[in-house]
């Protein structure tokens, strides 16, 4: 398990002259992002077809949108908030083994990526190469679907309870996120 780093710590501000090995690397330094998206690929995979796919589609998409809605001043309340919430609930999603219909599943996996996409979109105006950054940070997010996928299958098929045992861990993580983003 990844040790805890505080809701805010993925992002505290872009690094002036950062491009895409920044973008690439950061997704890897703030637990926050990295659970939430080893776990929408896990979701995903318990769920299985279409949410396998569908799900670590929806993400980098809407983030995109999230980072855009951030980039034209556009005021978003309670965003680390919301992405401390996003990993409780995800992991609480696999932990629970909830089987929600496509919609609801699209739906809930959306507003978390517009609220991680927001979070980073901040970051971008301090970056010598935005566009590289957002690159790099898009491909680290996808990869790190893909992990998750991969723990999700491997789970299935070889302990859905360790699986279950991964989600409920991710929530209780999720919860002292959300407690470090009250205190903030």
């Amino acid at each position: 398990m990844c040790a805890y780093a505080g809701a805010a710590a993925a992002h505290s501000g872009g690094t002036p002259g950062a491009g895409f090995a920044a973008g690439f690397a950061h997704p890897f330094g703030g637990g926050d992002h990295l659970l939430a998206m080893v776990c929408v690929g896990a979701w995903g995979a318990q769920l299985g077809s279409p949410l396998r796919l569908a799900l670590p589609t929806t993400f980098p998409l809407v983030m995109v949108a999230g980072a855009a809605l951030a980039l034209w001043g556009l005021p978003l309340p309670a965003v680390e908030g919301g992405v401390a919430v996003s990993v409780l609930a995800l992991g609480a999603c696999i932990a629970w083994r909830w089987r929600a219909p496509v919609w609801a599943a699209c739906a809930l996996v959306a507003g978390f990526a517009l609220l991680h996409g927001y979070a980073h979109g901040r970051e971008l105006p301090v970056a010598a190469d935005p566009a590289g950054y957002s690159l790099g940070f898009v491909l680290a997010t996808g990869l790190l679907h893909v992990f998750g996928i991969g723990l999700g299958e491997l789970g299935l098929r070889a302990s859905p309870g360790a699986l279950r045992g991964f989600g409920a861990a991710v929530a209780a993580v999720g919860a002292a996120f959300v407690v470090s983003a009250l205190r903030a």
